[in-house]
């Protein structure tokens, strides 16, 4: 059998739209609410003072021989208050907070009634009937952006949309407090007009109703409205402390309704919420596009409480990755030729459509909390590989996915000036060389070492072009990266100073001697960028020289770690690379 709570859980999950619920003076006590009961004894009390009497033990005794009649709440206003406006400003004492009720967290919406508004946001609930003549719940609704149909006179009903097409709808079957028709007395609760008993019926018939904190000892007419409707459609869920009243434990017999003991409202709506966001989670399909992947993660990324999601989110898209890199077609060492290596290409950039966009997505958006997982990330993607063994070249493409991940990732770094991100995606993503060794991204993840310059220019059609699959990087990840650099000339002047500091700290981490005394590292076409004749000046180059000089030790790069967090160190790189650089080619 299950825990009558996950089936509640269940119910709500699995009908979306289908469960309401009926809430009393029990979901506003915690936030220090005080019952229509309450209410009228303490109007009671003022009179009396006003009278010169003491109305103690009971109120409502020395009311009725007092004035020959039942205390009404419309009367007792005009008692105490002849105006609306005064009436209205006597009313917010009972119900609306002061600035110390505020701080205290007294008279404003509860855990339950938040809660309450995330299933409401969610369209799992539609309908919500209170006894209650505060505002809470609307309040916690409107909060996260909603506006409810609030539903209080037979006016009201008769102008109101049908429930189908209403959205959320509050029932506020006594009335609302800033109104003086409120029902209150034994007489007023026995029964409703006829507008509002047939929309009673029409919702305890059409709708599963949960029910929290009404003890249906008092509201007479609601009870009579729950055991005259004969259906059965969806269930009916019945919350409790402690005890159930008589008049509950009838109405749940003639409703074959399920009863829930708790320990409060609080506790349970919130219990309840996340029961049915688990539910949601772990059923939720995979995202159908990269658009709606990337929305996601958007909104997960700006919501602390959603950590866990991101990371299941991440987790499996890499992993769908992953395998679709060693399927059959993708497996098999062949020969490589130039149409098998377009083949591969092609494969890979389709498996990648989802899981890049994103990637670009975290490392633009994302901080230091969730920099661990971009790490995770591309170390996977770029360790995938199967026992296979053959032709290098066919090797080494398989690397071809975590290279346009580093890439992609690492410009949408930098254009966020995410130097934490941007020098952990070089230097603390860990990738397995061909001799064996493990080593940083930057020193295994370049273009040269993925695709030889020779097959490149055959490959991306580049004739002569020297950094063949640099330029086919630059045009291919320009549409994803266009959302964070529409403009053109940022785009180009980000692209080449990620290469041009991706080949420093890959010189510095090297320090490879060449002829000359340089520093060896790759190129990219940021050395030809702009440049008419080979002696030109490399704009970058110069960029980042005059940046070194001005900045010094506050230089992001040094202060996100790279060159070991050294001024010297980063010049020395620089100096060293340089040279290498201004080689003839």
């Amino acid at each position: 059998m299950l825990d009558t709570m996950v089936s509640l859980s269940l119910s709500v999950y699995s009908n979306k739209g289908v469960y309401g619920i009926l809430v009393g003076s029990g979901i506003s006590r915690a936030s220090g609410i005080p019952t229509g009961w309450e209410v009228m004894q303490d109007l009671i009390r003022k009179v009396a003072i006003l009278a010169n009497e003491d109305c103690e033990p009971d109120p409502e005794k020395w009311f009725q021989e007092k004035y020959g009649r039942s205390p009404e709440y419309g009367s007792l206003l005009d008692m105490l208050a002849k105006t609306s406006s005064e009436r209205q400003a006597m009313l917010r004492g009972y119900f609306e907070p002061t600035e110390e009720e505020r701080n205290q967290g007294l008279k404003t919406p509860s855990k339950a009634h938040r809660a309450i508004a995330q299933l409401v946001a969610q369209g799992y609930l539609r309908v919500i009937i209170t006894t209650n003549f505060d505002r809470m719940i609307e309040t916690a609704i409107s909060d996260i952006g909603i506006t409810p149909n609030v539903i209080s006179t037979t006016d009201q009903i008769r102008g109101a949309l049908p429930l189908v097409h209403a959205g959320a709808t509050i029932i506020k079957v006594n009335g609302d407090y800033l109104d003086t028709r409120l029902k209150n007395t034994e007489e007023e609760l026995s029964g409703y007009d006829s507008e509002m008993e047939k929309l009673l019926d029409q919702v305890f018939d059409e709708y599963g109703m949960i029910v929290c904190g009404w003890s249906a000892d008092w509201d007479v007419g609601l009870r009579n409205a729950m055991e005259r409707c004969p259906s059965r459609r969806f269930a009916t869920y019945w919350t409790y402390r402690s005890t159930l009243s008589e008049f509950a434990k009838r109405i749940i017999k003639h409703r074959s309704a399920e009863s829930i003991e708790i320990s409060d409202a609080d506790r349970f709506f919130e219990n309840l919420r996340e029961k049915v966001q688990a539910l949601r989670d772990v059923s939720s399909a995979h995202p159908l596009s990269p658009k709606i992947a990337v929305a996601t993660m958007k909104r997960y990324l700006v919501d602390p409480s959603a950590r866990i999601r991101l990371r299941d989110l991440v987790h499996e898209e890499t992993e769908r990755v992953v395998q679709d890199m060693v399927k059959p077609g993708l497996r098999e060492n062949v020969n490589p030729d130039i149409n098998e290596l377009k083949r591969r290409v092609t494969k890979y950039e389709a498996i990648l459509d989802t899981l890049l966009p994103m990637f670009i997505t975290g490392c633009y958006w994302g901080d230091h909390h969730v920099q661990k997982l971009w790490v995770e990330l591309l170390e996977r993607v770029g360790n995938a590989k199967d026992d296979v063994v053959g032709w290098q070249a066919i090797s080494n493409l398989r690397r071809y996915p975590g290279l346009l991940l580093l890439y992609g990732g690492g410009i949408a770094s930098l254009a966020a000036d995410n130097y934490e991100i941007f020098a952990a995606l070089l230097t603390k993503v860990k990738i397995e060389s061909g001799s064996g060794n493990v080593r940083a991204s930057c020193e295994v993840l370049y273009p040269g070492n993925v695709i030889e310059e020779s097959s490149a220019r055959d490959l991306f059609d580049r004739g002569n072009r020297y950094t063949a699959a640099s330029d086919y990087l630059f045009e291919r990840l320009r549409e994803y990266l266009r959302e964070y650099m529409p403009r053109e000339s940022k785009y180009v002047e980000k692209f080449d100073y990620f290469e041009y500091m991706f080949s420093l700290v890959h010189a510095d981490l090297e320090r490879d001697e060449v002829r000359g005394g340089g520093w060896w590292g790759p190129l990219g076409c940021f050395k030809w960028r702009g440049k008419i004749f080979p002696t030109d000046p490399i704009v970058v180059v110069d960029r980042v020289g005059k940046e070194l000089e001005e900045q010094g030790k506050n230089w992001p790069p040094l202060k996100a770690g790279l060159f070991g967090g050294s001024l010297e160190q980063a010049k020395t790189a620089k100096r060293k690379f340089d040279t290498f650089l201004n080689m003839p080619r």
